[in-house]
This record gives C-alpha cells, sequence and structure tokens, in this order.
C-alpha cells in the first residue's frame, strides 16, 4: 500500500514533459536551525526525481540536524570569508596581522571569488605548486615570485586556520586545508664568517653610515634589537648595554615590540671593539646635529640615517647585504652574523650556557644544534690533535 508523504515531501508538476508525460518532481523543504545572525529560521529546499530519493534526503538531513552536523549551503566567497577572520583578529600585533593578511593574499588571487563550500583538496595542491613554480598571478595580473617553502608552509597554515574557524562555527563539513601535505622545509646549511671575514668586513665598512649595525650584528644582536637599541639603554661609563626594546616593520612602517622572550631581555658587557665604534657613533651624530643644525631631528636611536632618524629593520637587511659585497667576503644573511658570534664564541671555549645567556635563549641545547657551527678550520686543528695522541 502506497505510504503519504511526509509533510516537509511535496510532489511538483514540471511545465516540461518526457516523452508525452507531465515531468514530477519531489521537492524536499526541511527545517534546519536558526541563522546565527539574523535569528531567522533557516530551510534547506531541494528537488529530486524519485520518491525514494526524496525520502533518503529527508532522512539523511534530520539526521545531521539532530548531531548538530548539517551544513546549510552560503554562497560566501573564500574572499569574504578571509576578509571576515582577519577582522576578527583583535588580539595580535600588527605585524602578526600583517602576515596573515600577506599568506592569505595568494589564496584570494587564486580562488578568491570561489563559494568557500566549494574549495577542495585539489584547488590547494594547484595553487601551492604554482606558489612554488612562480606561476601564480597576482590581482593585477602580474606573476608572484616563487615561493620557498617557509611562504608556502605560512600560507597553508594560514588558510588552515581561516577553515578551521569556519569549521566551528557550523560552515563547513570539514577543513580541506589539513588534507594537504604541509610543503617540507629546505635543509640549509648555515654560513658564517671567519674570524679574519669579520676584521675584513669591519675595517672596509669603518666609513660606512651603517657601520655601528655590523658591529652590533657581528656582536650577536638580532635585527630587531639592532634597529631598537637607544642611546638611554647604553652607558658608555659601566661599559654595558641594555637589550629591551625591538623594532618592526609593519607595512613599511617602524613599530616598537617588546623582546621575543623574558631571556631576550639583558645587560651585555661591551666588548672593546663595540664600545670605541659606539664612541664613534655617538660622536657622528653630534656632529651631523651641529652641521645640519634644525633640520636633523635625534630620534635618540643608536643605529640612524644621516637625519638622526632610526633606519628600518628592512633597510639593515638591505645594506649588510651592500656591506659584503664592497667587503670582498662572502654573502651571508644579516642573521648569520649571529650565528658567526655564536661560532666564534663557540671556538674559543666560551661554555655553551653563557652563549645562550648572551644570546638571549631560553635553552641552551637550542643555542647548541643551531647557532654554534663548526669551521673547516677547527676541523683541522682537530686533525692534527692526533698526533699528539
Amino acid at each position: 500500500m502506497r505510504q503519504q508523504l511526509p509533510p516537509q515531501i511535496k510532489k511538483v508538476e514540471l511545465s516540461s514533459r518526457d516523452h508525452g508525460r507531465t515531468v514530477i518532481r519531489y521537492q524536499v523543504t526541511t527545517d534546519v536551525g536558526t541563522d546565527p545572525v539574523t535569528g531567522k529560521r533557516r530551510q534547506s529546499r531541494k528537488r529530486y526525481e524519485t520518491e525514494a530519493e526524496a525520502r533518503q534526503a529527508l532522512a539523511d538531513v534530520q539526521d545531521k540536524v539532530h548531531k548538530g552536523t548539517y551544513v546549510h549551503r552560503r554562497n560566501e566567497t573564500i574572499e569574504q570569508v578571509i576578509e571576515r577572520w582577519l577582522a576578527g583578529r583583535t588580539n595580535i600585533t600588527d605585524s602578526t596581522l600583517a602576515g596573515y593578511r600577506d599568506y592569505s593574499r595568494p589564496v584570494i588571487d587564486a580562488y578568491g571569488d570561489l563559494p568557500v563550500q566549494e574549495l577542495t583538496k585539489h584547488h590547494i595542491d594547484v595553487m601551492l605548486a604554482q606558489l612554488e613554480a612562480g606561476t601564480l598571478s597576482k590581482s593585477d595580473g602580474t606573476k608572484r615570485r616563487p615561493f620557498k617553502a617557509r611562504a608556502r608552509q605560512y600560507t597553508l597554515t594560514t588558510l588552515r586556520m581561516v577553515l578551521e574557524s569556519e569549521l566551528e562555527q557550523g560552515h563547513l563539513v570539514r577543513n580541506v586545508a589539513k588534507l594537504v601535505d604541509m610543503p617540507s622545509p629546505e635543509r640549509k646549511a648555515m654560513q658564517t664568517f671567519t674570524a679574519e671575514q669579520v676584521t675584513t668586513l669591519l675595517k672596509k665598512t669603518a666609513n660606512n653610515p651603517l657601520a655601528i649595525a655590523w658591529h652590533l650584528a657581528l656582536t650577536g644582536l638580532r635585527r630587531g634589537e639592532i634597529a631598537g637599541l637607544r642611546w638611554e639603554n647604553v652607558d658608555l661609563d659601566a661599559a654595558t648595554m641594555t637589550i629591551n626594546e625591538t623594532r618592526v616593520s609593519v607595512s613599511g612602517k617602524p613599530q616598537k615590540r617588546l623582546p621575543k622572550t623574558e631571556t631576550s631581555i639583558r645587560t651585555l658587557p661591551l666588548p672593546t671593539a663595540l664600545m670605541e665604534a659606539l664612541k664613534q657613533q655617538q660622536a657622528r651624530q653630534k656632529t651631523l646635529e651641529i652641521v645640519q643644525g634644525e633640520t636633523y631631528q635625534a630620534s635618540g636611536y643608536v643605529v640612524t640615517d644621516s637625519r638622526g632618524q632610526q633606519v628600518l629593520p628592512d633597510r639593515l637587511s638591505r645594506g649588510w647585504s651592500r656591506a659584503c659585497d664592497t667587503s670582498g667576503v662572502p654573502k651571508i644573511r644579516l642573521h648569520d652574523a649571529r650565528h658567526t658570534c655564536a661560532t666564534i664564541m663557540h671556538l674559543q671555549g666560551v661554555p655553551i650556557v653563557v652563549i645562550a645567556a648572551w644570546l638571549g635563549h631560553v635553552d641552551a641545547g637550542f643555542t647548541m644544534r643551531t647557532y654554534a657551527h663548526n669551521q673547516p678550520e677547527s676541523l683541522q686543528l682537530a686533525a692534527q690533535s692526533f698526533a699528539k695522541l
């Protein structure tokens, strides 16, 4: 005996005909809760060719609604979802927010107009491959530079966070970004200067306006610590400097930040060479102030430009690259100057725990694994030691 249709299923006769017969469809209308924003009742409505398909669909939707796993069809695009997620990041620093924005930009370029519920693992795999190859186009039509593994990792991590938020809000069935393999990081050998190369660079850049920055870098300071060092934290009488501030670039503008960890806040004794370099920098700034008069605006920072203003971290990196070129030493990263400091101290027999304290690390084991590198010259000395056994 034919069962009566439940109230959620309606038999609909279409205007079209098939082989002279009226086309029949079964429309399923189901209450699926209320909209969390408007508070209005939400309904799911879909048509099926057969009564059996309609009954099964009704049962599936009701089961998901009962379990709280039903996801209502939404037309929000990936760009809209990302922008809403970024707007909700209120408890993070401006630099972190800028990073999220930068690393979500390739996703918007690739699939900004795509409804977020239609995003698949394949979409993300294709985007990451294009980022690696440098074939992904920006919104203006130009190609993005190739992304290294770390940059692709940040992009995927940011997308995972966005989709996880949508999942927790009940807007997605699953976080497809979690199905994508995280790009493997490149294994990159750390590069450091020898003691002779350190001497060469400092001598040949002695008259460079940023010479004091290279002294500080080779003394083990981070880039942000170099840019954030103020004269009020340098005591030339006691021969000490206190590291308690860093400067970062956010959209091309400097912003003050506290050091990375509590151990990053430290007071260091000044090595003789750095002490002399600081005195020279102080004298240079006073001379510029006298010569320029009111046009000179003293900022109170140790590393400044010719007008007395602080130098952005990005400019330090570019200046360091040029300093390596003009000095004829291997071109290593500015952060590798910090590696150089740790390595030379290590080769001079300074205990690892002391090096860790000097660099502002919490874990001496991390210092040993990451910053202290044996150099070829030290390995030669080790080989020669066998003759004494």
